[in-house]
């Protein structure tokens, strides 16, 4: 069960990086590209709360979010900023991979949800595809 848990935990920790993220990615953003990440920003809380729930469900307390994040890179214009986004949900793809290898029923439909919706995020984001979405970072 606790390797169950990790997986959870790891996936929420990468949820609360997600929302930092696409905060500092909205305030370099306008138009369209400020509403889908507002739409990204909207969906990662929305997934965050209900790993929180899970993890109080399976009888551990959820990882809180830190303070702050260090960033990958600078973040000062809307180029940036779209590459933060791609990156961000790269990192939360991988989370769900792992997520999907250690669980089982409910909780793997659900990481296996996460991760094709980061993926479709990223490839949005990026502009193409990765055969592999959440392992291009493990390389």
């Amino acid at each position: 069960m606790n390797q169950v848990i990790d997986a959870v935990q790891a996936a929420l920790a990468a949820e609360h990086a997600a929302v930092y993220g696409y905060g500092v990615a909205g305030g370099h953003l306008t138009g369209s590209r400020q509403a889908e990440a507002a739409q990204g920003y909207d969906a990662h809380r929305a997934r965050r709360d209900s790993l929180m729930r899970t993890v109080a469900d399976l009888g551990a307390a959820p990882v809180a979010a830190a303070a702050g994040y260090e960033l990958p890179f600078p973040v000062a214009d809307a180029a940036a900023a779209v590459r933060l986004a791609a990156y961000v949900e790269e990192r939360v793809a991988g989370a769900y991979g792992d997520m999907v290898r250690g669980t089982v029923g409910d909780l793997r439909r659900d990481a296996t949800s996460g991760l094709r919706d980061a993926a479709v995020r990223a490839v949005r984001w990026r502009g193409g595809s990765v055969a592999f979405p959440g392992l291009a970072e493990r390389g």
